[in-house]
């Protein structure tokens, strides 16, 4: 282990280095939880779920025991700030960057859905922006479609508010039309820097997502027609992943897919894994 990334919750996540030399972030639960059948059962879940999902715009799992003493998931490391961050740092995003990140996004929800999975917790702390493009990650509350149940309590709320689908708001089972839903507000918010629902409070944030209309006045065109049919109220009116990959369309090669201030970011992230792993940042292409 080189040094720890974060924590919360759930446990905390380190960097790693492999046998082959190769970085991964690593995934510790902490000790009370791992002593919690339930929540091994839902850990167990997690590692199906990333294992379950390949693709050029998630993060590859690499090794996972969920049965260790301490249970762990080790998948390859990112290194890059998240859109949380980057939003938090910079605000909006232009118009040519958030179609990108529209079209990695698509993708990523296209690879998890045809593994048969609904990810119920794409928000912009979930997206990575990398050299190449976003990734999205954590599926520690990922399910599978058919939402087998007897892993997660009933009553529970899965999911973030802002970020929500207005079924999910309401606890009710989840469907991979609720990512959809989420796709849609993580594109507002990166056209505008926060979500269309956020009400200040969570109640008022979740009456917002159930009930309100709303304003896509400030996205420029080619985005709100992205985001419109996605925010639908009736899940059986929003896109699929592949329905919203045809009316995006291809986005052109390009070796700097963001805005130099973004890039600026991500050579930052670059450097800090660098000092973590003891070596020279290597510079993004």
């Amino acid at each position: 282990m080189l040094g720890q990334l974060g924590s919360g919750g759930m446990g905390q996540v380190v960097l790693g280095s492999g046998p082959d030399g190769r970085l991964v972030a690593l995934k510790l639960v902490h000790r009370h939880l791992a002593e919690d059948p339930g929540f091994r059962a839902r850990f167990r879940e997690e590692v199906r779920a990333s294992q379950a999902v390949s693709g050029a715009y998630t993060a590859a799992v690499v090794d996972a025991d969920p049965d260790a003493e301490t249970p762990w998931l080790a998948s390859v490391h990112i290194p890059g700030p998240s859109l949380d961050d980057t939003l938090t740092a910079l605000g909006g995003l232009p118009e040519a960057a958030v179609l990108r990140l529209a079209a990695g996004l698509a993708s990523a929800l296209r690879q998890i859905h045809r593994a048969g999975l609904v990810h119920r917790d794409l928000k912009p702390s979930n997206v990575l922006l990398t050299d190449d493009g976003p990734r999205v990650i954590d599926f520690g509350i990922a399910r599978a479609a058919d939402d087998r149940p007897g892993i997660t309590r009933s009553g529970w709320l899965i999911g973030s508010p802002a970020f929500m689908s207005p079924e999910q708001a309401r606890s009710e089972p989840a469907t991979q039309a609720g990512d959809i839903f989420s796709f849609g507000a993580v594109l507002v918010a990166a056209c505008t820097g926060a979500s269309p629902f956020d009400g200040g409070n969570t109640l008022q944030t979740l009456n917002n997502v159930v009930l309100a209309d709303p304003d896509l006045g400030a996205l420029p065109a080619s985005i709100r027609e992205i985001v419109r049919p996605c925010l639908a109220a009736a899940p059986g009116r929003r896109p699929t992943a592949a329905e919203l990959l045809e009316s995006i369309g291809p986005q052109a090669p390009s070796a700097r897919p963001w805005p130099p201030d973004v890039e600026e970011l991500i050579r930052q992230r670059h450097a800090d894994v660098a000092r973590l792993a003891g070596s020279a940042p290597d510079a993004p292409t």
